[in-house]
């Protein structure tokens, strides 16, 4: 018991040693053409890589607290955005979807040429959008709890069925999700935490996943040709997330395809602390370090 705890202590203080080294996040601001005031975090140095998070999610709840922020910026510079209607930026349509062109924006504001980019759920399907309208500025891509489907009604019908279930602790991911957003909106713990715990109709991994798309649905636009992506592409998703429905057409149109599925992971508890397996964090980093560019 005692090696234990003393094993634990040493690997708490490792932890603490090497944030302190990388110092904290900084937290900055820019206004988009539209006045709408956009929050963003700011860690490391080097080769940019922006992170956007899920919907109802932040930057630093999807992307600081379970460490995957910290890792990258250890040889990046991290750029994580909070989308439009979340986090610390303003809410002009409070419970809407954040925007692509915000993305953009941001990098003009920071004058980034080009990144690597990766997206959770709705941050995955504005990394889609990202990718017809600025295909130029992507180093590499990375889908998290999100992917490419099919549209073509013959391909649709032969993805593979995908395995049914959920993580049993994804009930808990959800609500501690709840809380966070509803106090983002300006209620207090207490509030918070009677919203989440109010009765609602049952939701499972597929129907949270359903939501977060729906609401990152882009606006009518260029359809996304994945043949003509020469640049590495990642999909990261739960088990129980539908991986197969996600992905199949990646496989099957893109160039440089990486793919990982997460056993026994839904929607949320593939990415949100402290439910997140490591798998994710460490096939981030490898993908990204694996495909920096040659200088």
């Amino acid at each position: 018991m005692k090696q234990r705890m003393a094993l634990a202590i040493t690997l708490c203080l490792m932890m603490a040693v090497a944030v302190f080294a990388q110092g904290k996040p900084e937290h900055k601001y820019f206004t988009t053409k539209d006045g709408v005031k956009i929050h963003f975090m700011v860690m490391g140095k080097g080769t940019p890589v922006i992170l956007i998070h899920g919907y109802t999610g932040s930057a630093e709840g999807n992307w600081f607290r379970n460490g995957i922020a910290e890792a990258l910026a250890k040889t990046h510079m991290v750029i994580a955005i909070d989308c439009r209607n979340h986090g610390r930026s303003d809410k002009p349509q409070p419970g809407g979807p954040g925007r692509a062109e915000d993305v953009i924006e941001m990098m003009d504001h920071l004058k980034i040429e080009k990144a690597h980019f990766h997206g959770y759920s709705m941050g995955g399907g504005i990394v889609g959008r990202l990718m017809t309208l600025v295909p130029e500025r992507f180093i590499t891509a990375g889908f998290g709890g999100s992917g490419v489907r099919e549209t073509d009604p013959e391909w649709v019908a032969r993805v593979p069925k995908d395995k049914e279930g959920t993580d049993p602790e994804e009930a808990a991911a959800s609500r501690a999700l709840r809380i966070r957003n509803a106090m983002d909106n300006g209620k207090t713990r207490e509030e918070a935490e009677k919203l989440a715990d109010a009765p609602r109709a049952p939701r499972t991994s597929a129907t949270t996943a359903a939501s977060a798309a729906a609401a990152s649905t882009p606006p009518a636009g260029p359809r996304l040709d994945l043949t003509k992506i020469t640049f590495p592409v990642m999909a990261v998703n739960g088990e129980f997330d539908r991986p197969l429905a996600k992905t199949v057409r990646m496989h099957r149109e893109l160039r440089n395809f990486t793919n990982v599925v997460l056993p026994g992971k839904s929607h949320l508890t593939a990415i949100a602390a402290p439910y997140m397996p490591k798998e994710y964090l460490e096939s981030v980093v490898r993908f990204i370090n694996a495909n920096e560019p040659k200088k």
